[in-house]
């Protein structure tokens, strides 16, 4: 089918979504992964054609996120199971008032309509933001990368048996035949057909959306994250919380990607960074975290002297840019001025340093002594998430099934005229 073609049928299916009750899309995400689960075999099969297409043309971190496992199915089919015990998002009443003249005017959450969402190369976000949409009372049009095709459309091909199964409407999800950039902008300009657009990916992806787009689009941010380890942390704390958001899965937004060190303790807790990062992560056979070293830094350990994009750079990699600071302020300053407003971490015991760091550091997820890693929607207990927003309108932070309605106002009269 051509992208106009699968938009029309998505235009046709809104209504009939937007109208179904809780009980049935509750029993459609439960039949979506059923259908998951039991087609796993043919999923894995068109990942490994995805991987295997890919091993020339990306990075082994992003291999990693390309790659889907047993693990990683479970991990889909139970972030589904748990959206599906959510809250129903639609028809919530957020407001009930009562005019002078008799009116009672209600505020009432509805879905947007159609989502489209634009990604690159996680086959797993195929499965996220279909149930999302779904359990939003939402329609959706996704368009993934074409290094994960294969993958994206077994999965929506399951996806789409089990809401037959149950008789219910299988162009809820849908996904665009073609991954070239036509596609994308066919997306960006559909109006009269997409309510909103989702772009989740890199820099380039998301500013072309946002530039081009003549649809409501809800921004994504690239994730330049930063942990500063304050002169009062606890530095073995520090060690573990860096090395967490640096190298449990780098290939993602929510991955550490610069380490501010109080010059106050940088000679006592930069060898200790290097020896978690690079000896004993070597010694185990893992890949080394490559350190990208401001002047105050190289004095303390080895490592790569940093350049001038280094701290502007999301690398999705095992690379981390490090500078020394002088105290909290100046770490604050260099957030504000290098941060993509993502996620940013302090780890200090020193209570009125991290209120300080609260207050000033204006970023989505502002973290205390933990990593910035969780900064997910499966993690904050939401069931999943769409993105995570980093503007300030309409969504910031996760999008959840709360962030994918939109509302409109119903008033009751009794023959009132104006």
């Amino acid at each position: 089918m051509t992208t106009q073609e699968i938009l029309q049928r998505a235009k046709q299916a809104r209504p009939i979504v937007a109208g179904l009750t809780d009980a049935l899309r509750h029993a459609g995400l439960l039949a979506m992964a059923e259908a998951l689960d039991g087609a796993r075999n043919s999923i894995l099969e068109a990942n490994r054609a995805d991987v295997a297409g890919a091993q020339n043309t990306l990075s082994a971190a992003m291999i990693d996120r390309l790659t889907l496992t047993d693990a990683r199915i479970d991990g889909m089919i139970e972030s589904i199971r748990v959206l599906a015990e959510q809250p129903d998002p639609v028809g919530r009443v957020l407001a009930d008032f009562t005019r002078p003249n008799g009116l009672n005017i209600q505020k009432i959450s509805v879905p947007f309509g159609v989502i489209a969402i634009i990604y690159e190369s996680r086959p797993n976000v195929t499965a996220d933001a279909a149930a999302l949409a779904f359990a939003s009372g939402n329609a959706c049009v996704l368009r993934c990368g074409k290094e994960a095709w294969r993958s994206a459309r077994a999965i929506v091909d399951a996806m789409q048996c089990g809401l037959r199964r149950l008789s219910l409407p299988e162009d809820a999800v849908l996904l665009i035949e073609d991954t070239t950039r036509q596609s994308a902008a066919e997306l960006m300009h559909a109006e009269g057909f997409v309510d909103v657009l989702i772009p989740r990916g890199g820099k380039t992806l998301i500013d072309r959306c946002v530039r081009e787009a003549t649809v409501p689009c809800i921004q994504t941010g690239t994730g330049i994250c930063h942990v500063y380890v304050d002169g009062a942390a606890d530095l073995a704390m520090a060690v573990r919380i860096v090395e967490n958001a640096k190298t449990s899965r780098p290939s993602v937004c929510n991955a550490a990607e610069v380490c501010l060190v109080d010059r106050a303790i940088a000679d006592r807790f930069l060898p200790m960074l290097y020896t978690a990062l690079v000896t004993d992560r070597a010694g185990r056979g893992l890949p080394p975290v490559e350190l990208r070293l401001d002047p105050a830094a190289a004095v303390c350990i080895q490592g790569t002297p940093a350049g001038a994009a280094d701290f502007d750079t999301e690398f999705l990699d095992y690379i981390l840019a490090v500078k020394v600071v002088d105290g909290v302020e100046e770490a604050i300053a260099h957030i504000s001025a290098h941060s993509t407003g993502h996620s940013d971490a302090i780890v200090t015991a020193d209570e009125a340093t991290a209120c300080r760091f609260v207050a000033a550091v204006d970023s989505a997820a502002v973290y205390v002594n933990a990593s910035t890693r969780f900064t997910d929607g499966g993690e904050f207990g939401f069931g999943g998430e769409m993105g995570i927003a980093t503007q300030k309108l309409h969504a910031r932070g996760p999008i959840g099934l709360p962030e994918l309605t939109t509302y409109k106002y119903v008033i009751t009269g009794q023959g009132q005229i104006r």
